[in-house]
């Protein structure tokens, strides 16, 4: 669906690309149905030259915006595989306009556009429930939000700033070092960590020592408590620093703090916060619209850590069904071919996994791995355990998305 040239719809509304002259229309109807600050977002999408007007979609009654979508360009990072992709945001509809399949019609707009971006796989974070029926499944596990029971002991408030664009090198820096310690991860893009600093949604602190950066913090507006989002800090006496600081900024209220688990800061705070139980995971979705583009993607990691486990297999493919589909993997001397598509099977066979479409996204990125959904899902499984545990093992995660998802 391309929206260089309208697409008409049931109505006589019509799907196109946004355009300047919409941004007061873009900008009220994204405050009505969401935050003001969502206009702002908005405006610095578009206007910014690695995002640009093609990056969002609108529908329009005659001359009126009444649904709009925007289209973010990411990389999603695991192993040591860099996957291009897409990330669906400030989605808003006219509640006059609401029930017509407006949203479906953008999000078909999103798809196609990600696809012809090279996008390999969408994640988000959204309503609950609602963009499965687009295709997203719930995979990554989103890192609790943990309550501060007591501030580290200094002298004084170590005394933060809000970040700069003359920041942006330190600050990639500081979360390059605290996303190494993952499997799987999300980093601003270049774009995006721009708008953060121009954006309200959310403000970026820093802590110096010495003129250099050697902490930060994004913190949401105040709204009866202060959480400490995407913290990074070079040592853990700058990440006590940091928490103290941020106490000083925000005197009332609770205070809490993502924990980043085997970062820096997790280890600096760790007998600052609360041991507090974790229920199920709230989690990050992730649409795979191609799975045998994604699996081709992945075949130097998934060949690595064949090589690496010591497994035997002597068979001339992996194969794995989602049922409906299935992907055979040539497994070669020098590494793994090239991945291709076959139709419907309902068992893997002797030597083959199955996992169910919906799982997928959770088996290739997820926490529990395939040990683990096979514990779960009975339309996970597969005979050769050991060779699928190692495979598709359990992996931590780290995204960083426009919207802090708490």
């Amino acid at each position: 669906m391309s929206t260089n040239n309208p697409v008409p719809l049931p109505g006589g509304l019509e799907l196109r690309q946004a355009r300047p002259a919409d941004l007061d229309q873009i900008g009220a109807l994204l405050s009505e149905r969401g935050e003001p600050v969502d206009a702002v977002d908005h405006r610095l999408v578009v206007e910014d030259p690695e995002a640009g007007w093609e990056a969002c979609a609108v529908v329009v009654d005659g001359d009126r915006v009444v649904s709009t979508a925007t289209l973010l360009d990411e990389n999603v990072r695991i192993g040591g595989v860099r996957l291009p992709a897409g990330q669906v945001e400030l989605v808003a509809t006219d509640r006059a306009y609401e029930g017509r399949g407006l949203v479906r019609a953008l999000m078909k707009w999103a798809h196609e556009r990600s696809a012809a971006r090279g996008h390999v796989v969408q994640t988000m974070i959204g309503i609950p429930y609602f963009y499965r029926l687009f295709g997203y499944e719930y995979a990554i596990d989103i890192p609790p939000a943990l309550s501060v029971r007591r501030l580290p002991p200094g002298d004084g408030a170590p005394a933060l700033r809000r970040a700069e664009p003359s920041d942006l090198p330190a600050l990639r820096a500081l979360q390059d070092a605290a996303q190494s310690r993952f499997d799987v991860t999300m980093p601003h893009s270049a774009a995006c960590a721009r708008w953060l600093l121009a954006h309200d949604g959310s403000s970026t602190w820093v802590l110096e020592r010495d003129g250099a950066v050697v902490a930060s913090v994004r913190v949401p507006p105040p709204d009866g408590e202060t959480l400490l989002a995407e913290p990074a800090a070079s040592d853990e006496a700058a990440a006590r620093d940091l928490l103290r600081g941020v106490a000083a900024l925000r005197p009332d209220g609770e205070l809490r703090v993502v924990h980043r688990a085997g970062t820096v800061t997790a280890a600096a705070w760790q007998e600052f916060v609360k041991d507090e139980p974790r229920e199920e995971p709230e989690r990050y979705y992730v649409r795979i619209p191609d799975a045998a583009a994604l699996l081709d993607r992945l075949r130097p990691l998934l060949w690595q850590r064949l090589t690496e486990s010591g497994v035997d297999y002597a068979e001339p493919d992996l194969v794995i069904t989602t049922f409906g589909a299935h992907y055979r993997i040539p497994v070669t001397a020098d590494g793994l071919g090239e991945v291709t598509a076959g139709g419907q099977k309902q068992g893997p066979g002797p030597m083959g996994a199955a996992v169910a479409p919906d799982y997928l996204p959770a088996l290739v990125f997820g926490a529990q791995g395939m040990e683990g959904l096979t514990r779960v899902r009975p339309d996970v499984y597969t005979r050769r355990r050991e060779l699928f545990r190692a495979l598709f093992p359990p992996l931590t995660a780290d995204l960083l998305t426009f919207y802090v998802p708490y």
